[in-house]
């Protein structure tokens, strides 16, 4: 049997092979420290998804009277500007209200100056009773005086009686009719009496109902949605075009349960949108945390307590406040993808928000002018057909 043996170019290989896998395995060793390093001082730091979403309002805009729309002043992806007109609907019928109620207040005021003329009248009508009654107790105790004389019959002084008792019943009616007509204007003037005011409150409902036939809008933004038609008969309320004010956007980031336990309100992440890639590099602030996950929050929440239950790691969306400067710069839009990393280093932000809001999340100021309008409108009418 012959024994084999090792040839110089396999002591050559063997040779060379041990030092390049000690070296293969430095390396690797050398890496494995070096992610070791980097993520105990720095990596363990930062919690990332790609499961983020960019957010922003969607301000639904809807009519506050019903009525025939005429006319449409802006269509999808145009941008207004808050309180210009974008839809007008027919107005024949808020006019034809209008000159109704002009109307119903010059009749009104009518009708309370004659409340003040019978006022003279109804005290001229109790003077008169007061003379009346005096007559008549004058007559009653002439004839009186004379009834032990026999020159008097006693039906006579009975009819006497009876007079003073008339003229008496005839003073209190007429007092009683002045105190109900002092009761309708007391403390009033023609412009100020309840009945002017009550018509002149129809005007101004009136004058409002007119100026909402054109449809303004809310906020400034970009319009999407729109869904209205020339033609079209809408209620109040009916969606007509939605706004997004494009620089007032967040986003949402959905993190797992498990990546929670160190964010904190206020933590700083950077942020990437698909739309750009990694050459534009976005950074904000966590801002909040949702008070439910997702799948609580959905239309079917899921029922747990069944008994084929399957655990799945849920996420909760985490809202993140982006630098307006750099959204004007890069515009995004809602619904666009993003990839949020927060720095969770600073861990002394608070887990919920607990200081009390100081100013209004939204509002619009449009509608001011409305009323305004109305006021004027009113107020007007009023002095035309009540005098100052």
């Amino acid at each position: 049997m012959t024994t084999p043996t090792t040839t110089p170019v396999q002591e050559q290989s063997n040779g060379k092979r041990k030092p390049l896998m000690l070296a293969v395995a430095g390396i690797f060793a050398t890496g494995a420290v070096a992610y070791g390093v980097y993520w105990y001082s720095h990596g363990r730091y930062y919690v990332e998804t790609d499961n983020a979403y960019v957010q922003g309002n969607v301000v639904q805009v809807t009519p506050q009277a019903a009525g025939t729309i005429i006319s449409i002043a802006a269509d999808d992806t145009d941008f207004v500007q808050a309180g210009q007109p974008l839809v007008v609907l027919d107005s024949a019928d808020s006019q034809l209200a209008l000159e109704t109620a002009q109307a119903q207040l010059g009749q009104t005021v009518r009708e309370v100056r004659t409340l003040f003329a019978n006022n003279g009248s109804l005290q001229a009508a109790v003077t008169l009773r007061e003379t009346d009654l005096a007559k008549a107790r004058d007559d009653l105790q002439r004839r009186q005086a004379l009834a032990g004389t026999g020159a008097v019959a006693a039906e006579e002084i009975q009819h006497a009686k009876d007079a003073v008792k008339v003229a008496d019943a005839n003073l209190a009616a007429a007092r009683e009719q002045l105190a109900a007509n002092k009761a309708l204007i007391d403390h009033t003037t023609p412009k100020s009496h309840p009945n002017v005011q009550r018509a002149a409150l129809k005007i101004k409902e009136a004058q409002l109902t007119l100026s909402r036939a054109t449809v303004p809008a809310p906020v400034s933004g970009f319009i999407a949605r729109r869904a209205a038609q020339p033609g079209q008969r809408v209620n109040i309320g009916a969606p007509l075009m939605a706004i997004v004010p494009l620089d007032q956007l967040w986003v949402d980031a959905n993190f797992k349960e498990s990546q929670l336990a160190d964010m904190r309100i206020g933590q700083p992440v950077t942020l990437q949108a698909d739309v750009y890639g990694s050459d534009v590099v976005y950074h904000g602030k966590v801002a909040g945390f949702a008070a439910g996950t997702g799948a609580a929050f959905s239309l079917l929440p899921a029922q747990n307590a069944t008994g084929n239950w399957i655990k799945v790691v849920q996420r909760l969306p985490v809202r993140i406040a982006l630098d307006p400067k750099e959204v004007t710069e890069h515009p995004l839009r809602v619904g666009l993808s993003m990839r949020a990393e927060v720095e969770t280093h600073d861990r002394s932000g608070p887990l919920l928000a607990t200081a009390k809001r100081a100013t209004p999340v939204a509002e619009t100021r449009v509608y001011d002018g409305l009323l305004k309008a109305a006021d004027g409108k009113a107020a007007e009418a009023l002095t035309n057909e009540a005098g100052q």
